[in-house]
């Protein structure tokens, strides 16, 4: 098969499809639209949804077009090794923030993350952080925005603009009638859609290569040999696809990179803010660890399916792109019907992810820029309307940032830089804050912007030529782990030499001071055994394990 032409034959039951589906999101927008009369209740839901729910739009809102192009993608161009993103780099991430930092979060009763370092540090690293957050969220949206646009352009033929403003109308529409309760209970409704979609091209593709012995053996015979058939062989040097040392991979994306995401995102952690009492909270990023695990299924297997049955695919420029992967699999696999599923699917994890990225701004840009610096003390009906309007510029600039993401090959080596730039730091600064009580607020501004500027620095010296590495993703890694040691030794030197605040300021936010319930608010049906979040977190990690052993 070759790439040639890009569009999908889609008949009229598959575009009935697709239309059902767009009406149903839009009807969820209006249905949560009765339930907001606050603020509170259009950013977080009115800390009101069971764990179940928050736990599902916790995984969907991550599981964008993002996350299904850009690992099929990695699938394709690195093989097996592209399942460390789920099992070391995302599991472990999970569970940590469910057990350890969701009561910091939810106890403290903050409304966001950036919120949290105002109240643990001082006003400059809570600006820092709410700015670098709202610039990361709108640059993130861009590739969400810009991955729809390229199954719309296989979809409907349309050029690239038309898609990236069609797709934006429609997110813009359910969030700004819905809010928050909108955007996850599209969430939850996308993850059942986005799986229907990808399990038809997975099982389907399978199929096609003669199950899974048939794709191993297709696999050692593709430029990436028997290589691509492993996770951790010939990590002891970078001589891998990949082109990473397992210390890069523990450390700079298991550690620096995951952590990072995962515990500091204030698109996911809002998620678990919307629960309703501490345990929903801690159990939801529990709970979506779970459908992780199995997520390499239908990402990672058609990744390679499509390498072996798409002729020519990796080129650095039109239909045979890796970030096609996907598109050109439901071209050549998919009848009609399933077509329309599948295309319904896509377009749902677009939404799903942008949706993410443009609630956590409107929240941010909303109580942590406006509100905290720029018009203080209005009425909360006047917040909302900031809110509404916040939208509208996120997506608006979203469109603009679309098109900054048109020019990467791979759509997930770039957002794996912006990650390791904005989100390693942060974390740095974070977990340091919430475990040692003498780092001061000047530590805390300072490990951030450093380690900030070290990683920017960084990722332009190797585009630029002058630093080199084997691939993107190994410069991510490295990046990501000198921010964090950047931030590390920054705390570590300027705290000494600044005064810290009084014990009494730190209770609710740091280890081990206090002033964290996570009984109070306990229903009865919460204290069963199976409902434990750290029971159930320590069946999610050591499966993560588990799961190593057939691909080692």
């Amino acid at each position: 098969m070759d790439g040639d032409g890009l569009r999908l034959n889609m008949n009229g039951l598959d575009y009935l499809i697709l239309a059902l589906y767009f009406v149903t999101v839009l009807g969820v927008g209006f249905a949560a639209r009765r339930a907001i009369r606050t603020s509170v209740d259009f950013f977080l839901s009115g800390r009101s949804l069971p764990a179940w729910v928050t736990g599902l739009a916790f995984v969907s809102a991550n599981l964008g077009a993002l996350e299904i192009i850009g690992m099929a993608a990695n699938g394709a161009q690195y093989g097996v090794m592209t399942v460390h993103y789920y099992w070391i780099g995302a599991v472990p991430a999970m569970v940590f923030l469910g057990i350890v930092m969701m009561p910091f979060y939810y106890g403290s009763k903050v409304r966001s993350v950036p919120e949290y370092l105002r109240l643990r540090f001082n006003r400059p690293t809570h600006l820092l952080n709410a700015l670098s957050f709202a610039v990361a969220q709108v640059l993130i949206a861009g590739v969400n925005l810009y991955a729809l646009a390229l199954v719309m352009q296989a979809l409907l033929g349309w050029p690239l603009w038309t898609a990236i403003v069609v797709g934006a109308a429609i997110v813009l529409a359910y969030i700004t009638i819905g809010g928050l309760s909108g955007a996850i209970y599209n969430e939850v409704l996308q993850f059942f859609v986005i799986l229907a979609g990808l399990i038809p091209v997975t099982v389907i593709g399978l199929v096609k290569v003669g199950g899974w012995n048939g794709l191993m053996d297709a696999v050692a015979d593709t430029k990436l040999g028997e290589a691509g058939l492993h996770a951790w062989q010939d990590t002891g040097s970078t001589a891998n696809p990949l082109g990473a040392h397992w210390i890069g991979i523990v450390f700079g994306l298991g550690f620096v990179l995951s952590f990072g995401y995962w515990t500091t995102n204030f698109a996911e952690v809002q998620r678990a803010l919307s629960a309703k009492n501490m345990s929903a909270a801690r159990r939801t990023p529990i709970i979506a660890a779970y459908p992780k695990l199995f997520i390499p299924l239908v990402t990672v297997i058609p990744g390679l399916v499509a390498l072996v049955t798409v002729k020519g695919l990796g080129a650095e420029s039109g239909d045979l792109q890796y970030n096609n992967a996907i598109p050109l699999l439901m071209r050549d696999l998919l009848p009609n019907g399933v077509l329309g599923v599948a295309v319904t699917g896509l377009l749902a994890s677009f939404m799903a992810g942008m949706a993410a990225n443009v609630s956590g701004f409107n929240t941010v840009f909303t109580y942590d820029i406006w509100q905290a610096y720029i018009r203080r003390d209005r009425s909360d009906e006047y917040y909302l309307r900031v809110g509404r309007w916040a939208t509208v510029a996120a997506v608006v600039i979203g469109i603009g940032t679309a098109f900054i993401a048109a020019g990467f090959s791979n759509i997930m080596n770039y957002i794996q830089a912006l990650f390791s730039v904005f989100n390693a730091p942060l974390f740095a600064t974070f977990i340091i804050g919430m475990f040692w009580k003498r780092m001061t607020a000047l530590a805390g501004f300072w490990s951030l912007l450093l380690g900030t500027l070290v990683s920017l620095s960084l990722y332009l010296l190797y585009k630029g030529g002058v630093v080199d590495f084997n691939s993107d993703l190994e410069e991510s890694f490295w990046g990501a782990g000198l921010a964090f040691v950047t931030a590390v030794v920054v705390a570590a030197i300027i705290t000494p030499l600044t005064s810290p605040k009084r014990d009494e300021e730190l209770r609710g936010l740091v280890y081990g001071m206090g002033g964290v319930d996570l009984k109070g608010d306990v229903l009865a049906g919460d204290a069963v055994w199976y409902r434990s979040p750290v029971l159930l977190g320590l069946i999610a990690v050591a499966l993560a394990a588990l799961f190593y052993i057939p691909v080692f």
